[in-house]
This record gives C-alpha cells, sequence and structure tokens, in this order.
C-alpha cells in the first residue's frame, strides 16, 4: 500500500474541503487528470503496454491518501509519476498538477520514501538522523536546533527507545524491517516537506500479481458502500481490505477479470467519481490556491563535504569489509612476500626477482581492492535514495568519499608495505621507500576509483566485481611486464592502452625507483663485467623510458587520480540530470 501525505498545520488538524469554496492558501493540492502510463515492450516499434489508464484523483493538506492494489499493479507506478521519478522506459500523458499549477516539485516541497530502505547500517538512528539533518537543514540553523530538531523527529515517529542502536550490524542484533521504514521516514520529513510519498510503507500484505487499473477513488467509508453497490458485498467478519484486493485481482480467476469491468463500469458510473472529477477541475481553474515555496535552503557545500567525509568515515571504519579485512589480507601477502624473497641481496639473479616483488607489488596487492566493491555499491545506493530526495549534490559526495577513503589506504600503504619493502631488502633510505609507499598508495586509488565509475555504471555486484577484474586484467597485460613495450601488438594493446594503463607508470617509476643507481654483481659470467648498473638493467633489458624521472610517472599516476574521480563525478551527473530531461520530454508530450 502506497500513501500521498499532503501536509497542512492548521494548528488543529482539521479536515480541509474543496466543496467548501474555499482553498487552504499554505496547503499543497495534488491533482492528476487522465493520466496514462506506458512502457515500451521492446519487441515491436511502437509497441507500448499500458500500466496506468486514464487514473484521476486528487490528494488534499491534512489528509493521507492510502493507494491500494494487489502486487505489481501499479501502485508505486502511479507514485513515481505523481512524485516525478519515472524511468527513462516509461512515457507519461495526462495532467499532473500542484495547487492548480503544472510545478516541478522541489527540494522541501516534498519527500518520497522508497519501500526499500537503503540505508548506512553501521550507524546507530541517532546518528543516522543527525548526519541526515547536518546534510539537509540550512546552516542558519545552530548545531543544536539541528540535533533537537533529529531527536524530535525521532521521538515523532517512536523510535526513542532505539536511538543508540545500529540499523543492522554485524552479529548483533539490528533494527526491525519497520523500525528501518521509520527511520527512512524520519530523514525524509527533517526538513517538513508539503508532500510526503511513501512507497510500500506496509508492504507484504499480499502475494498475488496482477494489472490492474484503479476502480475506486473516494473515502475509505465509503468504498464497502460502493462494493456492495456494484454486487460485490463484504462478507460478514471479513477485512473489507482484504475482500477489495481479492475482488480485483484478474490472475486468481475468470470470475475476478469479469469483476473488475463491471467494477470500472460501475465507478466512472457513480456520483463518487462525478465528485472527483469536480474537485479536480475546480481546484486546476483556481487563480489562486497558495504558491508553494521555492527550494529550501540546504547546508553549505563546505558543511555537506565535512559531514559527508564524516559519516563515510564512521562508516568505513564500521564495516570490516571494507578496509579492515583487506588490511589483514595485505599484511599476510606482504608477509608472504618478504619471506620467499627474503634479502635478495645485490646478485645476477636478484634483477629478476626485484622486478617480480616489484610487479606483484604494483599489480595483485592493488588488485585487492576491488573487494570493496560490495560496499561501494551499498553507498551508492545510499547515495542514489539521497540525491533523488535532493540532500546534496554530487560534488559533495565525490569530495566526501575520497576524503574519507584516504587515511584507510595510508594505512595499508605504509604498513604491509613496510613488510614487503624492508624484508627482502630493496634499496635503503628514506627516500625510495617513501617514493615506494606513495605508488602503492596511488595504485590503490585509482583502482577504487575505477570499482566507483563501475559501481555507478554496473551496480549488480557480480557484473561488477567481473567487470572491474576484467578491466585490470587488460591494463596489466598491457603494462610492459609480461611483454616488453616494443612486443606488444601496436592495434589496442600498445595503442592506446598501453598509454593509458596506470600499471605502465606505476611499473616504470618503482624500477627507476630501485635501480637508478644500483651495482649489482655480474656473478664472473663469462665475457661480462664483472658489475651491472641499475641504468644497464632499465634500458637494456627493460626497456624502460628514461627521458623523464621517476617522479613524473608518480605524477601522472596522481593525475590519472584525477581524472578517474572527474570521471565519477561526470558520470553520476550524468545520471543525476536523466530524470528531469525524461520529465520535460513527458510533460511535452502530455
Amino acid at each position: 500500500m502506497e500513501m500521498v501525505i499532503p501536509v497542512h498545520d492548521n494548528g488543529n488538524g482539521g479536515h480541509h474541503s474543496v466543496s467548501s469554496g474555499t482553498l487552504v492558501a499554505d496547503g499543497a493540492y495534488l491533482t492528476w487528470k487522465d493520466l496514462w502510463v506506458t512502457v515500451s515492450t521492446g519487441y515491436e516499434k511502437n509497441s507500448n503496454k499500458p500500466i496506468l489508464q486514464g487514473l484521476t484523483g486528487i490528494a488534499m493538506p491534512g489528509e493521507l491518501l492510502a493507494i491500494m492494489g494487489p502486487s505489481g499493479c501499479g501502485k508505486s507506478t502511479l507514485l513515481d509519476a505523481l512524485g516525478g521519478r519515472l524511468s527513462l522506459k516509461m512515457r507519461q500523458t495526462g495532467e499532473i498538477l500542484i495547487n492548480g499549477r503544472k510545478k516541478t516539485l522541489a527540494y522541501g516541497t516534498s519527500a518520497y520514501v522508497t519501500q526499500n530502505e537503503n540505508l548506512l547500517t553501521t550507524l546507530t538512528v541517532s546518528e543516522a538522523v543527525y548526519y541526515s539533518a547536518q546534510l539537509q537543514l540550512p546552516d542558519s540553523m545552530s548545531i543544536s536546533e539541528k540535533k533537537e530538531r533529529a531527536e524530535m523527529t525521532i521521538k515523532e515517529m517512536g523510535l526513542q527507545d532505539a536511538m543508540s542502536t545500529r540499523i543492522a550490524g554485524y552479529g548483533d542484533k539490528g533494527l526491525s524491517g519497520g523500525e528501518k521504514q521509520r527511520v527512512s521516514i524520519c530523514i525524509e520529513i527533517l526538513t517538513r516537506p508539503k508532500l510526503l510519498f511513501l512507497d510500500e510503507p506496509t508492504s507484504g500484505l499480499d502475494s498475488a500479481a496482477s494489472y490492474y487499473v484503479m476502480i475506486y477513488f473516494g473515502m475509505a467509508c465509503l468504498a464497502n458502500e460502493f462494493f456492495s453497490s456494484s454486487g460485490f458485498p463484504c462478507p460478514t467478519l471479513q477485512n473489507p481490505c482484504d475482500h477489495f484486493l481479492k475482488t480485483i485481482n484478474k490472475d486468481l480467476k475468470s470470475l475476478h477479470r469479469r469483476s473488475n469491468q463491471s467494477l470500472i463500469k460501475s465507478y466512472k458510473a457513480s456520483k463518487i467519481c462525478q465528485r472527483v472529477r469536480r474537485q479536480v477541475a475546480k481546484i486546476s481553474q483556481q487563480e489562486y490556491c497558495g504558491a508553494l515555496e521555492n527550494n529550501k535552503s540546504h547546508a553549505s557545500f563546505l558543511t555537506q563535504c565535512i559531514v559527508l567525509t564524516k559519516r563515510s568515515f564512521i562508516n568505513m571504519h564500521r564495516d570490516p569489509g571494507y578496509y579492515w579485512l583487506r588490511l589483514a589480507i595485505y599484511l599476510i601477502l606482504a608477509i608472504g612476500l618478504g619471506t620467499i624473497y627474503y634479502n635478495i641481496g645485490l646478485t645476477y639473479e636478484s634483477i629478476q626477482e626485484r622486478r617480480s616483488l616489484l610487479t606483484f607489488v604494483a599489480s595483485f596487492l592493488t588488485f585487492m581492492s576491488i573487494g570493496g566493491f560490495p560496499s561501494f555499491v551499498e553507498e551508492m545506493k545510499v547515495f542514489e535514495r539521497e540525491r533523488l530526495n535532493g540532500h546534496y549534490g554530487a560534488a559533495a559526495f565525490v569530495m566526501g568519499n575520497t576524503f574519507s577513503a584516504i587515511p584507510y589506504l595510508l594505512i595499508i600503504s605504509i604498513i604491509p608495505g613496510a613488510l614487503s619493502y624492508y624484508l627482502p631488502g630493496l634499496r635503503k633510505g628514506c627516500e625510495p621507500f617513501f617514493y615506494f609507499t606513495c605508488v602503492l598508495f596511488a595504485c590503490m586509488m585509482l583502482v577504487e576509483s575505477l570499482m566507483m565509475i563501475i559501481a555507478s555504471v554496473v551496480p549488480n555486484f557480480l557484473m561488477g566485481i567481473i567487470t572491474g577484474a576484467g578491466v585490470q586484467g587488460l591494463m596489466i597485460l598491457s603494462g610492459g611486464f609480461f611483454q616488453l613495450p616494443k612486443d606488444l601488438p601496436d592495434i589496442f594493446w600498445r595503442y592506446p592502452l598501453y598509454y593509458i594503463s596506470f600499471h605502465k607508470y606505476a611499473y616504470q617509476g618503482l624500477f627507476k625507483n630501485e635501480f637508478k643507481g644500483l651495482v649489482l654483481s655480474n656473478n664472473g659470467l663469462a665475457g661480462g663485467p664483472a658489475n651491472i648498473t641499475g641504468e644497464d638493467v632499465l634500458m637494456n633489458m627493460w626497456e624502460i623510458e628514461k627521458n623523464y624521472s621517476k617522479w613524473t610517472d608518480l605524477s601522472i599516476l596522481f593525475g590519472m587520480l584525477i581524472v578517474y574521480r572527474i570521471l565519477f563525478l561526470l558520470i553520476i551527473k550524468i545520471n543525476e540530470k536523466r530524470m528531469p530531461i525524461n520529465i520535460a520530454f513527458m510533460s511535452i508530450g502530455s
């Protein structure tokens, strides 16, 4: 069951009727007339399947409108159409007006609570609502006022006893499904919106799947009378709602298919239908019905960045799968590398050992960053919900996500990095180790950025993991280790993949960092010099580009990191713009 709640505070919670002739000046009247929504089947050109057919209705201030029907009947589609959230696959015709005007629902004017909670499960109820208050409420409100608003909202939803409970914890009892739904409602009513859309707030009422067109719109107390007069009285001692749903469900019996047609005809001919149409027409023709306020002000961009960074940092800290499990795996691998290549020395054989060790660090240690993809996907779901409801923009999200990850990636770079650097006995000195750590950090940030891009395009967990692994695999193959640059095929592998693969610059930077200035023993090989310099190894054996320094390689890595993050921002900004474009397109069609 979906709900639309137009809010008006008149001091006594009274009922407001259009028939009285006076419209509430500061209320929100939502009307829809002859509303059709169709979806392209994709099988044939211009082949569309109707989901909603010719619906007319009204939601008035101070009232709660419940939309009932079997599962799959189009309740969510109706709510999406009224809330301006239809997907690109759907086309809408008809007229939807707010206070008699065509107006896009702005932030603060309406709020939409989806049936999927999409909350950060590591946060407590108090934290989730309070962080949202800091994001949504303007900077003109003090911290104490925002906290007071959050606590008051939590109490209004009856969650005061669960304020310190995590939404869903690992091994700990979290919130129930109903409590999570109430947390979602808390977050959306912080700004005191004029319209509140609730998608399946009481989900799970029935499991019948059917395709249903509205057959009744009116006061709940008159529904029983309407069904009885149409030849479908509610049996004694049976729940009226269950009876209505059973009667209109087309998939159970052919009798129900006939009953639907009968009910539709009865409703169209009823006084209830005529009254609704008169009410809709009266509001649509009213010259002044109270203009809704413009967009309410948010917190500033800087405040949003700080709050999102703090919230994301806490989420990463409490989610063991985000970084802590990866840190444990990195430590095990680093100890493994250190023991396998322990004290490799300066012999001729150590040349290949150093190369293999550095390549493994730059390739497969960073490859493990794809393990955070499930957490990326969950964070993207939360962002998508909050973005659609106008809590903050894409830029603030990207900034918060980037800055919150830096401390954890530094820890992973330094501690396992030190084990895999000093146990094998790589170049001594602070500067070489600092460079080694910077390359490892940059590579892991790049892989995380790559996986965030994939998460924004391919939100499916399995497909995302496969895609991320495949992209990295291609980059590793073309990076210049498994095949020297001159031996790579020109088409695709050398141009462009070799030059756009960040592994190329990581390999070359690490090789320059390790071998430049190094002197290795030739082991007395016949016909050769007693020693081999690191410069000879770089130029003659591995075709390393020496026309620029290792710091240029590192700069390129950080430059690619910025490009990846900008690309991530652009992708989610494009997704952000698709919905308004779609709404504008459908408005033209109507």
